[in-house]
């Protein structure tokens, strides 16, 4: 005989079959009123932030561009109101003619916001929202790559500097000149003269060849130069104003480069010993004293000096004698007399 909890069991199953019965008729109807609901939901969300956090409807145009008047970065504002803090709207302006903002800056300056900043943007416009900007007009975008932030991929056995070039790589062989490229500080996982060699590298391909629209973040002020090379590349700096030995971050986009990375500053505002933060201005000293009398760093965009040609000297008779004989047709005797030859060329 069948317990209570054995008939109720079954009677659920029942009662559950009888259900699906009754809706497998109905189900691609309530499939296709799902869908809208989600849809419904979808753009009431976008009305709603829209709306709450006075964002403006995105242009779009057919020739190449990026223009963003006034761009907030939507998650750290958000936060930042929550403190009642205010969020430092920045512009931004790629289009053919200046193809790859280069951006300098103190570590902590807003180099990483600005340029998720910028991409999200992009992509809130491309996915029917509208933009956290008071104005944003955007040209035809394929793709949006990103190589930003360092992690390490332990399981498969590749280090961060791996993981960096191979994102790297990727979008050299892929970006095109529709597309939007995000490089946040490339090479610095290596020493500094490989990776300064890298970012070089890399830069002018994204220029010459990808020719994607592009925003390049490094430390290394030695790449600002190439503006004076490539007349599509500007220069954009995040400031800071430094004042008894302590950093205040402005987190505006200007023209121009950076001078200095406050690196040492932003390390004490880490917590960093006072000791230790006194002992890297030591060193700082001695290593900016040192390079003006042997500069550690070579300029890597000087012409390097050209290399001697080789003294052309004549063949030894010897040699041509070599050159004409076929070892695989010789028989014994021949090449044993072969070998005689040449031994008597020698003397």
């Amino acid at each position: 005989a069948l317990s209570a909890q054995e008939r109720s069991l079954a009677r659920e199953k029942l009662l559950y079959e009888g259900i699906l019965d009754a809706l497998l008729p109905v189900v691609p109807t309530l499939q296709t009123i799902a869908r809208a609901v989600a849809q419904l939901d979808l753009l009431a969300g976008f009305a709603e932030s829209a709306l709450k956090r006075n964002w403006c409807k995105p242009e779009f145009a057919e020739e190449t561009q990026l223009t963003v008047e006034g761009g907030r970065h939507p998650v750290v504002e958000n936060e930042l109101a929550q403190s009642a803090e205010t969020f430092i709207a920045n512009d931004c302006r790629l289009a053919d003619e200046r193809r790859l903002l280069l951006i300098t800056g103190p570590n902590m300056g807003g180099k990483s916001t600005y340029m998720r900043q910028v991409a999200l943007i992009a992509l809130l416009a491309h996915i029917g929202s509208f933009v956290p900007a008071d104005r944003c007009v955007l040209g035809p975008l394929d793709r949006i790559f990103t190589r930003i932030g360092a992690s390490d991929d332990l399981a498969s056995g590749r280090s961060t500097f791996m993981v960096e070039m191979t994102e790297a790589a990727a979008i050299l062989h892929h970006a095109t000149h529709q597309s939007l490229v995000l490089m946040d500080e490339i090479g610095r996982g290596t020493s500094t003269f490989d990776g300064m060699a890298l970012a070089f590298a890399i830069l002018r391909h994204l220029i010459d060849k990808n020719r994607s629209l592009t925003l390049f973040a490094t430390h290394y002020f030695e790449l600002t130069r190439l503006s004076h090379e490539y007349s599509e590349l500007a220069n954009v700096h995040l400031g800071a104003v430094e004042h008894n030995d302590r950093i205040v971050f402005m987190h505006a986009v200007e023209e121009g480069p950076a001078n200095q990375s406050y690196g040492i500053q932003v390390a004490a505002l880490a917590g960093i010993p006072s000791a230790v933060v006194r002992a890297a201005r030591k060193q700082l000293r001695e290593f900016e004293q040192r390079a003006a009398i042997d500069p550690l760093q070579p300029d890597l965009f000087a012409q390097a000096a050209p290399e001697p040609e080789p003294l052309e000297t004549a063949a030894h008779p010897v040699i041509e004698r070599l050159a004409t004989i076929d070892p695989d047709s010789l028989t014994p005797r021949e090449a044993l007399d072969a070998l005689y030859a040449l031994k008597g060329l020698l003397h």
